[in-house]
């Protein structure tokens, strides 16, 4: 009798071994591509399709996934050409359709150092980890670059035209913003290639500390959005006989600055971790932004 229990719990652990070995398998396949081989060529007029695709980024814009659709369709030509395993490229797109907010006029540099980092096969935790770091430094520099920059110059050439009456002036002002605009998107799509295939190899020799790095930083743009674009305050006070207290300048403030759009914005992420729809949340931001209004909460 406790021979066979012998056997029996060896049985049992050999088992138990062996599913704890499946499921690191299965999760180190989830993150790395089951074909691995790296012969595919993209030529220029791969990136000049997906330059010319990038077009169509907001086509599909949601406040779910906002960009997700027209990223995907910008490179889903590059990536079935690249990944001849269903299931590599099932996982791929599975990951590109995720939320990703960028600036559509620079976007192709992104796009084409994600090309370059597919090709090369790497892991898609370390691909969605440089979108992610990525995402907020191009939009910015994209609203300096063009909406701030560009735009106001163009305009002003071809406004200065059109009061002299000249029918040139809108003409001028469309040729010379699109110059700028096309040339900057073809050539940034081809730089960002480029950039990203000569940075393969230093990719692979310090994958874990890059994907790390990346993540830091998106972490801390994505904090930065927060305290910038997250406005939430009481106005609220608090008399006790002579004493008089503003809640909003004298207690959360002095806590911590933005305290409440914090606080907002950790209970949100909180719901989306328990799978609540985006599109129920912004539901649910509105109807608590009428009512603390009404109320006089906010």
């Amino acid at each position: 009798m406790g021979f066979n229990d012998e056997n029996d719990s060896k049985l049992a652990e050999k088992a138990e071994k062996r599913m704890e070995q499946a499921l690191a398998t299965s999760k180190v396949s989830a993150d790395t591509y089951i074909d691995q081989s790296q012969d595919v060529v993209l030529t220029k007029g791969d990136i000049n399709r997906m330059a010319f695709r990038s077009l169509a980024l907001q086509a599909s814009f949601n406040y779910e996934r906002m960009q997700a659709g027209g990223w995907l369709y910008t490179i889903l030509p590059a990536l079935r050409k690249i990944h001849k395993n269903k299931d590599d490229l099932k996982n791929s797109m599975h990951m590109h359709m995720e939320f990703i907010n960028v600036h559509p006029f620079d976007v192709t540099f992104l796009s084409g150092l994600a090309l370059a980092m597919e090709k090369g096969k790497e892991n898609i935790s370390t691909i969605r980890a440089v979108k992610v770091a990525l995402m907020g430094p191009l939009g910015g520099i994209g609203d300096a670059l063009f909406w701030l920059t560009l735009l106001p110059i163009c305009a002003g050439i071809g406004a200065s035209l059109a009061l002299e009456g000249s029918l040139f002036g809108p003409i001028i002002f469309l040729l010379m913003f699109n110059l700028v605009h096309f040339g900057l998107r073809f050539g940034l799509a081809h730089y960002g290639y480029r950039a990203g295939t000569s940075a393969l190899p230093l990719l692979k020799t310090h994958t874990k500390r890059i994907s790390h790095a990346a993540s830091i930083v998106g972490m801390t743009v994505i904090g930065a959005l927060v305290a910038s674009y997250v406005h939430l305050s009481t106005p609220l006070e608090i008399n006790a006989g002579k004493a008089h207290i503003v809640l909003q300048t004298e207690v959360f403030d002095k806590l911590m600055p933005n305290l409440l759009p914090l606080g907002f914005t950790l209970i949100v992420y909180g719901l989306m971790r328990r799978n609540v729809s985006p599109v129920k949340l912004i539901g649910l931001t509105v109807v608590i932004g009428v009512l603390g209004k009404l109320v006089g909460f906010l």
